[in-house]
């Protein structure tokens, strides 16, 4: 069992965000990082789940389709977690209190709002 997800955060999502998680002991990378820029949802989605990490993004209308198409067709993912435009400081302190609560293996395939 995976105690800790670890986090992909999806292009519009603040690199200081990765930054301050990686300060508290999460493993979180960027788009940047992976070298996925300019790549399409779906293609960021495929990405997350082939490297087992749970999608961080503000975007909630294409997750929440992309979720569904994936559910229909008996895909599997790491988890979408969809956070409101807010500071740096306050994503992290949203993100840090879900990954308080919920294993990665609880997160999986899961659609979540903080």
């Amino acid at each position: 069992m995976k105690i800790f997800a670890s986090l992909y955060l999806d292009e519009d999502m603040n690199n200081m965000v990765a930054t301050l998680l990686r300060s508290r002991g999460i493993d979180a990378v960027t788009v940047q990082k992976s070298e996925m820029l300019g790549k399409s949802d779906q293609e960021q989605l495929a990405y997350a789940a082939a490297n087992d990490r749970c999608i961080l993004t503000h975007n909630r209308v294409d997750y929440e389709d992309l979720h569904l198409q994936y559910g229909q067709a008996n895909l599997t993912h790491s988890g979408i977690i969809v956070v409101p435009q807010k500071s740096p400081y306050e994503i992290v302190n949203r993100v840090m209190i879900l990954l308080d609560s919920m294993t990665a293996d609880e997160i999986a395939n899961q659609l979540l709002y903080v």
